[in-house]
C-alpha cells in the first residue's frame, strides 16, 4: 500500500526502511501507518530531525537471537529458534508479550514490538516496548515436551531480563501454565523472586483481571467510542472473530452491556448463532477452546447455529465488529462487506488484524475504527498493574484492578480523541492514538540524548 507520508523528514525514514526491510512486509505496515499519521506533528517539531529521533525509533535498541535445544518423550533432540526485540526503553523497562508459534520471526516481532512502544505510551504506565517468543508450536506436544521446552527457552532468555530490564509476559501459545513454567525457571537460575514475567498465577503474584483484561478493556473502549456517537451496547448486534482469551472476554462483557454476539470463530471457520451466545454457550466455546477442539463443535451442541468452514464472518449484518484473533483477519474485500452489512464500529482486539487498505476504506465510509495499540491495551495496562503489585508486594481487589483498568481505557481514549481532534481529524483514532503515544516516547528519547 502507498502510505501519504506528507512530511519529508518521515518520507525519507520510510524510504530508507521500506528499502532496508522490503521482505518485512508486517513490520513496514506497523512504521508506515505511524509515519503517515505523525506527519503533522514532525512538521511543527524540527527538533525531531536534529536529534535523528524517528531513525532511532523504526530500529530496535537490540535483538536478541538464539537456539532453544530440548528433547521429546521419545529422548529425540530438537531445535526451535528463540527471539526477543528490545525495541524501545525510553519510558520504561521493555515490556511486551512471548509468543510460541509457527509464524514466529523477526518480521512478526519487529511488527508487535513496534507497536508495543506507542501501546505502552497510551497506557500511561511506565513501560517502552518489546516483544519475543520461539517459533515452536505446542500442538501435539506433551505436557513434559511443553515444559522442557519453556525451561530450555528461560534457559537462555532469563540472562537478558530483569524487573527492571524487560519484563516479558504471554502472548498467542503462551498462557498461564507456559508462564508458570518460565517462571519456576527463571527463579531456579537467579535464586531471586522478582516481577520479571507478568500473567503470573494468583498465588505467586498474578493480578486478578489480567486474564480478561483485553476483552474487557477493548469493550471499555468501544463503549467510549460509541458515547460520543451517541449510543451503546444496549439492543446491538456484535460479531466477535476467535475464540481464545480476548474473544471470550470481549463477548462476557458485551452480554454484560445488554449487547448480542451472534459469531465465534477459529482458523476452521466461524459459527453464526442468530440467538446470540449467551453465558451458557460463552462457557461451553470456553471449554472447546480449553479443550483444543474445533469451533465447529458448538453447531453439534446448539443446532439451531450454523458453520460456515473456511470463511470468516465479516459478511454478516450486525452493528458493530470486534476481531480478536490474529493478524490480518480483514483485507480491504472484507472492509466493504462490513461496510455493506451495516457496520458502525470495528475495535481491534487481536493485534493488527485489519489491513492498511481496509482501514482507509472503513474510514472513507464513515466506519468509527480502533486500533488494536489502543483499543487492545487493557492486557498489558493490567500487566502494568500486576508489575506495581509486586513492587510493592501488595494484591489488590478484582474490583480495585477492574475499576483502573477501566479508567486506563478511558484515558486512552480520550487522549486518542483530543489528539485526533488537535492535529488531524475528530474521530480518527488511528491518528490519535498515533500521535499521542508518539509525542511521550519522543520526548523522553530527546531528553535522555543520543540513547
Amino acid at each position: 500500500m502507498e502510505y501519504k507520508i506528507t512530511n519529508a523528514y518521515c518520507k525519507r525514514v520510510w524510504d530508507d526502511l521500506s528499502a532496508r526491510y522490503a521482505d518485512q512486509g508486517h513490520f513496514l505496515q506497523a512504521a508506515g501507518l505511524v509515519l503517515q499519521t505523525i506527519s503533522p506533528v514532525v512538521d511543527k517539531m524540527p527538533e525531531l530531525e536534529k536529534t535523528a529521533v524517528l531513525e532511532r525509533l523504526v530500529e530496535p535498541e537490540r535483538i536478541i537471537m538464539f537456539r532453544v535445544p530440548w528433547t521429546d518423550d521419545k529422548g529425540v533432540p530438537h531445535v526451535n529458534r528463540g527471539y526477543r526485540v528490545q525495541f524501545n526503553s525510553a519510558i520504561g523497562p521493555y515490556k511486551g508479550g512471548l509468543r510460541f508459534s509457527p509464524e514466529v520471526g523477526l518480521d512478526v516481532l519487529k511488527f508487535l514490538g513496534f507497536e508495543q512502544i506507542l501501546k505502552n505510551s497510551l497506557t500511561t504506565l511506565p513501560m517502552g516496548g518489546g516483544k519475543g517468543g520461539s517459533d515452536f508450536d505446542a500442538h501435539g506436544k506433551s505436557e513434559g515436551e511443553v515444559m522442557r521446552f519453556c525451561q530450555s527457552f528461560m534457559t537462555e532468555l532469563y540472562r537478558h531480563i530483569g524487573a527492571d530490564t524487560d519484563v516479558p509476559a504471554g502472548d498467542k501459545g503462551v498462557g498461564g501454565r507456559e508462564v508458570a513454567w518460565m517462571f519456576g525457571q527463571y527463579k531456579r537460575i537467579t535464586n531471586a523472586w522478582t516481577g520479571v514475567l507478568t500473567g503470573k498465577g494468583l498465588d505467586f503474584g498474578g493480578s486478578l483481571i489480567r486474564p480478561e483484561a483485553t476483552g474487557y478493556g477493548l469493550i471499555y473502549f468501544a463503549e467510549c467510542m460509541l458515547a460520543k456517537m451517541g449510543t451503546d451496547f444496549k439492543g446491538k448486534t456484535c460479531l466477535v472473530s476467535g475464540k481464545g482469551n480476548v474473544a471470550q472476554y470481549a463477548t462476557e462483557k458485551i452480554n454484560q452491556l445488554g449487547g448480542k454476539v451472534i459469531t465465534m470463530s477459529d482458523s476452521s471457520g466461524y459459527i453464526l448463532d442468530e440467538d446470540g451466545i449467551d453465558a451458557e454457550k460463552l462457557a461451553y466455546i470456553t471449554e472447546l477452546a480449553a479443550s483444543k477442539a474445533r469451533i465447529s463443535e458448538y453447531v453439534k451442541k446448539y443446532s439451531k447455529a450454523k458453520f460456515f468452514a473456511g470463511e470468516k464472518p465479516w459478511g454478516v449484518k450486525a452493528d458493530y465488529a470486534f476481531p480478536c484473533a490474529t493478524q490480518d483477519e480483514i483485507y480491504e474485500e472484507d472492509a466493504k462487506k462490513l461496510v455493506a452489512n451495516g457496520i458502525k464500529l470495528v475495535a481491534e482486539g487481536a493485534n493488527m488484524p485489519t489491513r492498511a487498505e481496509a482501514i482507509a476504506y472503513l474510514q472513507a465510509n464513515g466506519v468509527r475504527f480502533a486500533p488494536g495499540k489502543a483499543a487492545n491495551a487493557g492486557g498489558v495496562a493490567v500487566s502494568g498493574l500486576e508489575m506495581s503489585q509486586n513492587s510493592e508486594r501488595l494484591s489488590w481487589t478484582r474490583e480495585e484492578v477492574d475499576a483502573k483498568l477501566k479508567n486506563i481505557m478511558t484515558q486512552i481514549h480520550d487522549n486518542a480523541w483530543n489528539t485526533a481532534k488537535e492535529f488531524a481529524t475528530e474521530g480518527d483514532y488511528v491518528s490519535g492514538a498515533n500521535i499521542y503515544g508518539f509525542l511521550k516516547v519522543a520526548r523522553a528519547m530527546m531528553a535522555q540524548g543520543l540513547c
